[in-house]
């Protein structure tokens, strides 16, 4: 499988050439005359929507010391993958501030499609990342709670490993999210960067493409989820329930 940054790279390019096309007409077209919103004001252009300026953050962890992770897997991921996605969500970016009510609906459609992707793939890899460089060893409020929703802390273990492994040789993430809308935890299975628990916030990611894995253990997924679950940090997955805990309480109120 090629990595992510291959493959939204050739999706971009399947969305169609006219894409990138029309947005450079669009961009040259805008360089003649001042854009104008629909009261004759100053366009929306410049507005956050449209900024293109996501920069990526650094891995909150020394990545030479990940047990069963090299660093040179890690940096590459960090720094090939996760990057790729937010250079090409920037670019998405400036091209839907280029785009008008003329815009035809097939292009802002591919646009929006690629935009959905490249931001999902930005948050799960921040997300990933994010919840590694710790010692592995569960705990605390989140064992607490995946315990009671799968009858025992093992019986999830040894479904979310299962859930991961589903996705062995392909692509996808196995997230354990919880409900803003129910207050309840479980694992789902996301075959690609667009598929999302409606109201879930993220509590512990997986990385489940093979670039996340492929240069230290070829096609072995389940040797990658073995140095995945040591490296697990549940201080920040304790954390993420903790806030996703009190944003649901509001929420239901």
């Amino acid at each position: 499988m090629k990595t992510m940054n291959r493959r939204d790279v050739l999706g971009a390019v399947a969305v169609g050439v006219p894409t990138l096309t029309l947005a450079a007409a669009l961009e040259k077209k805008a360089s003649a005359a001042p854009k104008t919103d629909k009261e004759g004001g100053a366009a929306a252009g410049g507005a956050p929507a449209f900024a293109g300026n996501h920069a990526p953050v650094p891995l909150p962890f020394a990545p030479g010391k990940l047990a069963g992770i090299s660093e040179r897997m890690i940096v590459s991921h960090h720094d090939n993958n996760y990057t790729a996605a937010i250079k090409n969500l920037n670019k998405i970016e400036e091209q839907l501030a280029a785009t008008n009510k003329d815009t035809p609906g097939f292009v802002i459609g591919g646009l929006k499609e690629r935009e959905l992707t490249f931001t999902n793939s930005m948050i799960l890899h921040e997300q990933y990342f994010g919840n590694l460089g710790g010692n592995g060893k569960a705990g605390g409020a989140s064992q607490q709670k995946l315990t009671a929703s799968y009858g025992g802390f093992g019986k999830w273990e040894e479904h979310f490993r299962a859930v991961g492994l589903s996705l062995g040789g392909g692509s996808g993430w196995a997230v354990v999210d919880y409900s803003l809308l129910s207050g309840e935890v479980r694992t789902y299975w996301a075959g690609n960067h667009t598929q999302a628990l409606a109201g879930g916030l993220p509590l512990l990611v997986m990385d489940m493409y093979e670039h996340a894995y492929a240069i230290d253990y070829g096609a072995a997924a389940p040797k990658y989820i073995d140095a995945f679950f040591q490296n697990i940090n549940w201080a920040v997955v304790n954390g993420r329930l903790e806030a996703a805990e009190k944003a649901g309480t509001l929420l239901r109120r």
